[in-house]
């Protein structure tokens, strides 16, 4: 099997997928599926609504577009505010998407028309954590003219926390915007179908057992893949943080010195490292680098560490005996070597199962080292 790979278990995503569901629906919150970390992958959208997700939630319509070619018929949003440029294909592919701007939205209104569609619109808010979102008090006024575009349909509102600067979805923030959801029924005699809390972020406080208010719609991505939230990366109950594994092949194996020697300059990437004399040790390389992943997103297995990486080389040091050549070694990710790594057309991607609809071979060159550790 080839490397450097993805190895992508569909039945731990499914687990998580449905867990997260099952968790938030005494609340009466549903869940959109965030593909966009696998660029659309109709095999794990798939594995989500299976478990339950009310909808498929995506940032590039070029994703959007995949998971149609591929045959899905899945409600589909747009969850990044969309570009003039790709009104009609948004109109086309999308159900629904997220808005800040009036001016998108009447161009959407104008094509939604010339495609004889009705398109859903959500409106983001802003609630501090300074990304995209219509200021509060002027929401009002945006919501006003959307109602009066023809063939464009206003559903409800969101926000977005916890991406930009950190800013914690909490009771006070949830509050407002069922508040705001409140005032827009108030004021305009309808009923705001959709209320968006935020990402993995807000699961510390939806799970917390707090009253969620308003709230019936959270977006999650990394939660389900990774099996964490998103605050401080805490592993979430229940769920499996190894559904998604990168494997990479070791190409050189040496004793060097830890010490580099010569007149020290800046290395490819403009950094000047530095380095701790800790004498000779057994270092290996690994064919995968800063092209294909965020090396400080990985973590090895025990008694590996890993030292640097270069555009294609990743460097580590083993803590037992040498690495053989050719031997293969996991690590987890975290969501910024995720992106990276699906990303990477160099890095393959491999999906399982064991429910039958997708199957791989097993790997037959992974092998135990001397260290006793299995890889």
């Amino acid at each position: 099997m080839t490397a450097p790979r993805l190895e992508i278990d569909l039945d731990k995503i499914y687990h998580n997928a449905f867990s997260l569901v099952e968790k938030l629906a005494p609340s009466g919150i549903a869940v959109t599926g965030v593909t966009k970390a696998t660029l659309g992958s109709p095999e794990i959208a798939d594995a989500m609504l299976r478990a339950g997700v009310s909808a498929i939630g995506e940032s590039r319509i070029e994703n959007i577009e995949a998971m149609h070619l591929a045959g899905m018929l899945a409600p589909m949003t747009l969850i990044r505010s969309p570009m003039l440029s790709q009104v009609d294909r948004v109109i086309t592919h999308a159900d629904v998407s997220f808005h800040t701007e009036l001016a998108v939205i009447s161009k959407f209104s104008i094509a939604a028309q010339r495609a004889r569609r009705l398109h859903g619109i959500v409106i983001m808010v802003e609630l501090g954590d300074l990304r995209e979102g219509v200021m509060p008090n002027d929401l009002m006024n945006i919501v006003r003219e959307t109602l009066r575009f023809p063939n464009v349909v206003f559903k409800g509102i969101g926000t977005n926390l916890a991406c930009r600067s950190g800013v914690s979805p909490d009771a006070r923030n949830m509050a407002e915007l069922s508040a705001i959801a409140d005032s827009i029924e108030a004021r305009f005699g309808l009923a705001v179908e959709i209320v968006s809390g935020g990402n993995s972020a807000n699961l510390q406080w939806a799970l917390s057992g707090t009253d969620t208010g308003r709230i019936n719609d959270l977006r999650l991505g990394e939660s389900i893949l990774l099996g964490r939230e998103t605050l401080h990366r805490h592993l979430i109950e229940g769920l499996h943080t190894d559904a998604i594994t990168l494997v990479a092949e070791v190409i050189e194996s040496n004793v060097k010195p830890s010490l580099p020697w010569g007149n020290i300059a800046q290395n490819a990437f403009g950094e000047k490292p530095s380095a701790v004399n800790r004498g000779h040790i057994s270092q290996a390389i690994l064919a995968i680098g800063r092209q294909d992943v965020d090396a400080s997103g990985l973590q090895p297995p025990p008694d590996i560490e890993i030292l640097a990486a270069s555009s294609d080389h990743l460097i580590v040091k083993s803590g037992c005996d040498s690495l053989p050549v050719g031997i293969e070694i996991p690590f987890q990710l975290n969501y910024s070597a995720l992106v990276g790594a699906m990303t990477s057309p160099f890095v393959a991607k491999v999906l399982k199962s064991q429910n039958g609809y997708v199957s791989v071979p097993t790997n037959s060159r992974s092998r135990s080292v001397k260290c006793r550790r299995s890889y």
